[in-house]
């Protein structure tokens, strides 16, 4: 059979969408057909790519990917039809000229063998000829043509004939449309309150009596809506008016001719709108509406996620960390600036045993003892309780130290892993979270890859998302801010390693492995006598991997080594010294023109190398503010209308954020407080620290609503 290739229609309208050339979508698809990976080609590849970001190019390979998926979909069923004889030129075109793989599916929807419904048990008795004898509109009498059928009974043969059409009229593609079209941008859908003790803390309270435009609904909206109606909380029914689309209908197939058997096929017409068309155009209608939601959802969590691993260090800091809790006692774990653990102990100052003079003693001690910079406190359960008794210490004892409260999501992960095993095997798995929750602090990003992505981040309906997609966003975002950040060679762990453009476990292991049988690894050069290390891997590797106090001080760059004799000429041009801090280097325009000329490169090169010069020794997340360090602790009864508060953004969705402004909960800034409604993750992202008044107490249920000051 002849191949589907992809067609240049579908290259402009990835271009078109991106906003971008045919060319650039094209250069894009050949490089990675060529295994280079996102973020090779988006750092390395900028002269042919025109400057395309990692989230670009990933969108392109998605979008590219779905076109295969599309076509080879298209050649399935083009292949299925031709199978059973009933291809047409007319047909062909018309499944070619599909954007959709559900378009598709509409087109085959009368060539798929029904097996049990009425129309398939009346085309079994023979009555398909019926059928399409009364579409015909005959003049005159229909009583000869019925006698044909007396055997099955005159009743049963029209009954038949009626439910045949009614099928065909189901499976018009035409009709179809202007049904979707006409429930889509006119209709309703509407909520109703079924059980409410399947909601008992009213989660979906404002989903018992909700009713909105089909077309105007959130992602959140319908995301919540199917949660509550798989729950059986509520009952959900569109609102709309089919009169329109019947009309229609009812004039393709009778043309207001007069004939016996034009009210047989109006009633064909009304059975087929009532029975199949409308729950089958609703369904399609919802599916859309679904997976548009499950797309936001996943874009939303994975934004989360990526600002969770974007958290400045905090470099050279001694933490405390305490991971809270009542019954089993707050665990401590001190560990040193290099990431080391000092020491572990346990207080129980909270409830049940009250321990307070035990515990003050024990962490006294500690804090005399050591150099401690920061506290920081897991946010899980018992986190205000342990945030009010570790201030009222410092104060009593005039401690200036500072606190700052943690996420603890996905340590309780980490620490039962066998990693977390292996580097403490003598530690309890809560002692190994609080190591956690301290290395979340001095290096975020080396602490949370070691953990599924999913366990980190927070959104909406998370549960809910297909598992396939969410993994594949989610691990783009975390390889994403890996290599725009850069890896250590010499010290980083496996699970950041393997995250490395190029990498995989086995060539991280392999990296790990001649550490502890060579030693340091001294120079990019040498990273290639490394087994596993092909020159594919080195090529799309080495740039995103660091070696500090090597040989070659290149090596500290972003610099790719490909590059390396271009980049020793811009340093002697423009008198570069890199042991010095070259973060202020002013080079004009002008002079990398000049300079890109002479030496026969682009100018995109040129200035990449000099801003790898002027970064040599910054990290991508400084540009970030750190975490919220706090001195004292805030109770509701403190708070005032209009009173100044910072907090520091614990979760974004699409009705807006909720922030810890220092309070046992977080409190809410609601998207009426933004000006741009439709994208409030361009303005707020997690661990963001905002100035913000207060702008609504509510006493009775202790909750918060907040504005921007």
């Amino acid at each position: 059979m002849e191949k589907i290739e992809l067609l240049e229609n579908q290259y402009i309208e990835i271009a078109n969408e991106l906003s971008i050339t045919i060319k650039q979508v094209k250069i894009i698809i050949d490089l990675l057909n060529k295994d280079n990976t996102i973020p090779f080609i988006a750092r390395y590849r900028k002269e042919l790519t025109g400057n395309l970001n990692e989230e670009q190019i990933f969108v392109i390979k998605k979008r590219y990917d779905y076109e295969i998926s599309l076509n080879e979909h298209k050649e399935k069923i083009i292949q299925n039809i031709t199978n059973k004889g009933k291809m047409t030129d007319e047909l062909k075109q018309q499944i070619i000229n599909c954007k959709k793989i559900s378009e598709v599916d509409n087109i085959y929807k009368p060539y798929v063998e029904r097996k049990k419904t009425r129309a398939a048990e009346a085309i079994k008795l023979g009555l398909e000829p019926l059928a399409k004898y009364l579409l015909t509109l005959p003049k005159g009498s229909i009583e000869d043509e019925l006698k044909k059928y007396n055997t099955i009974g005159i009743e049963k043969a029209i009954q038949g004939a009626k439910d045949i059409i009614a099928e065909i009229v189901a499976d018009d593609i035409e009709i179809r449309g202007i049904l979707k079209k006409s429930i889509f941008d006119y209709g309703f859908i509407k909520t109703k309150l079924k059980k409410q003790e399947n909601d008992e803390n009213k989660v979906y309270k404002i989903y018992y009596n909700f009713s909105t435009k089909i077309k105007k609904i959130f992602e959140y909206q319908v995301m919540a809506i199917s949660r509550a109606e798989k729950e059986k909380v509520i009952s959900v029914k569109y609102e709309f008016d089919k009169s329109f689309s019947i009309k229609q209908a009812t004039w393709k197939y009778t043309k207001n001719y007069v004939s016996e058997a034009t009210k047989l096929i109006v009633d064909s017409i009304n059975d087929s709108f009532n029975r199949l068309l409308i729950p089958s155009v609703e369904n399609e209608i919802w599916s859309e509406l679904y997976h548009k939601a499950e797309e936001k959802c996943i874009d939303i969590f994975s934004k989360n996620v990526e600002n969770i691993l974007l958290q400045p260090p905090m470099k050279e800091k001694n933490v405390l960390a305490v991971d809270p809790a009542f019954r089993t006692g707050c665990k401590l774990a001190l560990v040193s600036s290099n990431n080391d653990l000092i020491l572990t102990s346990t207080i129980y100052q909270n409830e049940p045993f009250n321990k307070i003079d035990e515990a003050e003693i024990i962490l006294e001690k500690i804090l005399k003892e050591n150099n401690v910079d920061i506290i920081a406190i897991g946010n899980g359960t018992a986190s205000r309780e342990t945030e009010i008794f570790i201030n009222n210490f410092l104060k009593k004892n005039n401690i200036k130290i500072p606190h700052v409260i943690v996420s603890e999501a996905g340590a309780s992960v980490y620490s039962a892993s066998e990693n977390a095993r292996k580097e403490f095997p003598d530690l309890s798995v809560e002692k190994r979270s609080a190591i956690s929750i301290a290395r979340r602090v001095i290096d975020p990003l080396s602490e949370l890859i070691k953990i599924d992505p999913k366990s980190i981040g927070t959104g909406q309906y998370q549960h809910d998302l297909p598992k396939k997609d969410l993994d594949k966003n989610l691990n783009f975002v975390v390889e994403k801010i890996v290599n725009r950040i850069g890896v250590d060679i010499n010290t980083s762990s496996i699970d950041l390693l393997k995250r490395v453009s190029g990498l995989d476990s086995k060539s991280a292991k392999a990296i790990i492995d001649y550490r502890s049988d060579i030693g340091k690894i001294n120079n990019r050069e040498e990273i290639k006598i490394i087994p596993k290390i092909t020159k594919k891997v080195f090529e799309q590797s080495s740039g995103f991997l660091r070696i500090k106090n090597g040989s070659n001080l290149l090596d500290e760059t972003s610099i790719h080594p490909e590059n390396y004799d271009i980049a020793k000429k811009i340093i002697k041009n423009f008198n570069i010294n890199l042991l010095d801090d070259n973060s202020n280097l002013l080079i004009s325009n002008d002079e990398i023109e000049i300079f890109s000329k002479k030496n026969n490169c682009s100018i995109e090169l040129v200035n990449d190398i000099v801003k790898s010069i002027k970064q040599k020794r910054r990290d991508y997340r400084d540009d970030f503010r750190t975490p919220l360090l706090r001195h004292d602790v805030l109770e509701f009864k403190d708070l005032k209308i209009d009173m100044e508060v910072s907090g520091v953004v614990r979760n974004v969705v699409d009705f807006g954020a909720f922030v810890d402004i220092g309070i046992k909960d977080d409190a809410l800034l609601h998207i009426s407080n933004f000006k741009d409604k439709e994208d409030i993750y361009s303005v707020v992202s997690i661990g963001q620290i905002l100035d913000l008044k207060i702008k609504s107490l509510d006493e009775d249920r202790k909750k918060v609503e907040v504005k921007f000051a």
